[in-house]
């Protein structure tokens, strides 16, 4: 179902200035900047060996992130796998009595279909599930 983790997404105040200390400070290789309006964010993607980091900025105050900010301040927000099937990872899990934020898949960025797991379903953690476009 899982094929390996995607990324780590890092809740941050100031995108620029987190942006500065894992690009200038710890040496990660910045892969891109995004704006995805429909879900209030801001993210840089940087690669770390197989696997990347994802430093996300709420848009406003409404957003997930901004939630996440203002009750647990900057950090860790969630954690990304691969898959290859979401649709069917989603009835998979649904059939597991899973609970889903997503019953079905959405846009992410870099072309990717995404959709996440409660995370009173993971131990508190939440879980984002990602396809990735074929090429």
């Amino acid at each position: 179902m899982i094929d390996s983790i995607e990324h780590i997404g890092i809740a941050v105040k100031n995108l620029e200035e987190a942006i500065t200390v894992y690009r200038d400070v710890l040496g990660f290789k910045l892969e891109g900047i995004h704006i995805l309006n429909e879900r209030m964010v801001k993210v840089a993607f940087f690669s770390v060996g197989e696997s990347r980091i994802e430093l996300l900025e709420p848009l406003g105050s409404d957003s997930a992130v901004a939630k996440f900010l203002e009750a647990r301040g900057e950090g860790i927000q969630h954690l990304a796998v691969k898959v290859k099937n979401l649709e069917a990872v989603l009835e998979e899990l649904k059939g597991k009595g899973v609970t889903l934020v997503d019953e079905s898949p959405r846009a992410g960025a870099e072309g990717t279909k995404i959709a996440f797991v409660h995370p009173k379903s993971t131990r508190g953690v939440l879980l984002e599930l990602v396809e990735k476009p074929q090429k």
